[in-house]
């Protein structure tokens, strides 16, 4: 049995290299939280004041008050035409890429050889520069010598206008973002081979078919992964701007003028801060309450397994 003067000695030991432990961590983590600070939460209180005042970079702020978010939603036609066509991308581009994504995993997911190659051609898009991409698929719409309309007239259909068309505009858009399915793929990939055999084991002693195990077993067990790419893929949506800035500039008629685009012409090209901060907190807003909209309707569908033990 330890004296007290014993157990002292020891205990005092014990908090030094504790201490030496913790001071050793802050250390190794002060210079993210010193970036964090200089350079996202400082801006992004600053920005707060900004959207409510008239700045150019030349003259100091000018506080202006409510005047930015009024004249966002009262006078300027293209704050609501670029908030529609971001909607627009949006409400298509985000579900067709989840499907896409959980239909390549599903294929990724089958013990073939050589299967590890295949995944790895499916996620270099994932990573590839997003100007690279651009330009690529400049030439891919071109409605004259692209590819995809060589195509189509190869099989008798007209091809359309793609990005000089504004029918066709954001419909080119949706149909190139399912280009960079595969970050998306090797996350349902993880969550496909986390599910348990025992699962599909026990759904084909009940004499479950292909489709039942996949309809009663894969899709509950992939719920999680599943809310998680939805809730990701909105945030990432609404902040499309690469594509729009290099392939069209907004053209034709302002028909890919998305939110972001917009945001940056009205702070970098017309010099208008306060504005463009201005419109950034109101897509802080819309995202934020639409996050909050899919964790709410997530306790209806998602199905975490740990909560059968409770």
């Amino acid at each position: 049995m330890l004296s007290p003067q014993t157990f002292k000695q020891f205990s005092g030991k014990g908090k030094l290299k504790f201490d030496r432990e913790a001071l050793w961590g802050y250390i190794f983590v002060a210079p993210w939280v010193i970036g964090f600070l200089v350079f996202t939460l400082g801006p992004v209180i600053a920005s707060i004041g900004l959207s409510f005042s008239d700045y150019d970079f030349f003259a100091p702020p000018k506080f202006v008050g409510l005047s930015n978010y009024i004249e966002l939603f009262t006078r300027d036609r293209l704050f609501l035409l670029s908030l529609y066509n971001t909607v627009y991308y949006v409400i298509f581009s985000v579900p067709l890429g989840i499907i896409f994504a959980f239909l390549l995993a599903l294929l990724l997911n089958v013990k073939l050889p050589g299967m590890n190659i295949y995944r790895t051609v499916f996620y270099l898009p994932a990573v590839t520069s997003g100007v690279a991409v651009s330009l690529l698929w400049i030439w891919l719409f071109n409605p004259q010598f692209g590819l995809i309309n060589y195509l189509l007239r190869s099989i008798g259909l007209p091809g359309p206008g793609w990005l000089v068309d504004p029918t066709w505009s954001k419909p080119a858009f949706i149909l190139m973002s399912l280009w960079g399915v595969g970050g998306t793929a090797v996350i349902f990939l993880a969550g496909l081979q986390g599910v348990p055999t025992s699962l599909y084991e026990a759904a084909v002693i009940d004499g479950a078919n292909t489709w039942q195990k996949f309809r009663h077993v894969t899709i509950p067990m992939m719920t999680p992964v599943i809310f998680f790419n939805l809730v990701m893929g909105l945030i990432g949506s609404f902040q499309v701007f690469t594509s729009a800035y290099v392939m069209t500039g907004g053209a034709p008629q302002n028909s890919t003028l998305f939110y972001v685009l917009y945001l940056f012409r009205q702070a970098f090209r017309l010099l208008r801060m306060g504005y463009a901060a201005a419109m950034a907190w109101v897509l802080f807003v819309i995202v934020i309450l639409l996050t909050l909209i899919q964790f709410r309707l997530s306790q209806k569908w998602v199905y975490y397994e740990g909560e059968m033990m409770r």
